[in-house]
C-alpha cells in the first residue's frame, strides 16, 4: 500500500529530514475509493532510533530506523577499511539510545596473516568492553548460521560503510531478496553506493532485517559534550572515581580515566577516538543545543 503524511509530524522537536523513518509503527486511514492508497494520521511513540546528522543540511538530523531490537555495525579490515573511529561515533550513538550493537567482521575470506593478527587485537578490543563480534564472510557463507541463529524473531539493522558487504551478507542470509550488490573501486579501495534508501524486509526464519545505505560519516546529533564519556562503557565504570564531578577526562587532576589509558586498562584508540567526539565542530553549534 501506498500511503502519504497527513499534515506535518514533529516527534518530541526533532528537527529530522524524514518525521517518518522505516521500523515505525503508525496509524493508517484507508481510502474506500483507492484501497491501494492510504494517510499515515498517526506515528506511534518510538521505543528507541538511530540517528545521525543529514548530510545535505547541517542543522537538521536523519532518522536511520527505529524500534529496533538490535543493530549489527558490519566491519572490514579492508576492500574498504573501516576505522575504528567510526565504528566507536556508531557505538556511542546506540549507547544513547538504548540500541545493543554487535560487531560484524565480514571478508574474513581474504585475510592473510597480518590481517588475522588485526583482527584479533581489534575483535578483543570490543569484546573486552562487552560488545559481541562475529566472523563472517558473506563470499563463503562462513559464520552465517549463528548470525542468523541471533536474528531470529528481531528486528535487526544492518550498517556501515559501503563496500562492507551489507547487502551481500542479506543476500547470503535470504537469498530470494536478491538484492543489488556493488563494486570496489580499486583507486580508492571504497564502495559504490547500491542501497540507496532504508528498507525492512521478513526474514524466513522469523524477524525483519532492515537495509541501509552505505554511511562515510556518522555525525552526532542531539549530545551534550559533558555525556558523551558515559557512552564509552569502559570510562562510565570509571567516572565517579574522578576528582570532579564536571570531569572532562582531558586535563583534569586525579581523573580516574586518564590514569586508566596511561595503565592500559582504557585503549589509547578509544580514548583517542573519545576525544576527536568531543572536539567535534557541532559542539561549537550552539544553536542546536
Amino acid at each position: 500500500m501506498n500511503c502519504r503524511l497527513k499534515g506535518k509530524f514533529r516527534i518530541k522537536g526533532l528537527r529530522a529530514t524524514n518525521p517518518v523513518a522505516v521500523g515505525d509503527h503508525v496509524t493508517i486511514l484507508t481510502d474506500p475509493k483507492e484501497p491501494d492508497e492510504g494517510s499515515i494520521t498517526e506515528i506511534e511513540q518510538r521505543h528507541n532510533y538511530i540517528i545521525r546528522k543529514s548530510i545535505n543540511l547541517s542543522k537538521e538530523s536523519h532518522i536511520i530506523a527505529s524500534n529496533l531490537d538490535q543493530a549489527f555495525l558490519i566491519v572490514t579490515l579492508a576492500q574498504p577499511r573501516t576505522s575504528t573511529g567510526f565504528i566507536d561515533r556508531f557505538l556511542v550513538t546506540a549507547e544513547a539510545y538504548h540500541i545493543p550493537v554487535s560487531l560484524v567482521f565480514n571478508k574474513t575470506d581474504i585475510y592473510d596473516k597480518e590481517l588475522q593478527s588485526f583482527h584479533e587485537r581489534i575483535s578483543s578490543l570490543y569484546r573486552g568492553i562487552g560488545y559481541h563480534c562475529y566472523e563472517v564472510s558473506a563470499l563463503t557463507g562462513f559464520g552465517l548460521e549463528k548470525l542468523k541463529e541471533d536474528m531470529t524473531d528481531k528486528v535487526t539493522l544492518f550498517s556501515g560503510h559501503s563496500g562492507v558487504g551489507k547487502s551481500a551478507l542479506i543476500n547470503k542470509i535470504q537469498p530470494e531478496l536478491e538484492l543489488r550488490t556493488g563494486i570496489i573501486s580499486e583507486a580508492h579501495q571504497k564502495g559504490k553506493h547500491t542501497t540507496t534508501f532504508a528498507e525492512m524486509f521478513p526474514l524466513n526464519f522469523g524477524g525483519y532485517i532492515i537495509d541501509t545505505p552505505g554511511i562515510k560519516e556518522f555525525g552526532l546529533v542531539d549530545f551534550e559534550k559533558t555525556e558523551v564519556a558515559e557512552r564509552f562503557p569502559e570510562m562510565r565504570e570509571l567516572m565517579h572515581l574522578c576528582q570532579f564531578n564536571n570531569c572532562t577526562h582531558v586535563h583534569e587532576p586525579r581523573c580516574a580515566v586518564i590514569q586508566a589509558v596511561k595503565e592500559g586498562r582504557i585503549s589509547q584508540s578509544r580514548y583517542h577516538n573519545y576525544i576527536s567526539i568531543i572536539n567535534d565542530d557541532y559542539f561549537d553549534e550552539t544553536d542546536w543545543k
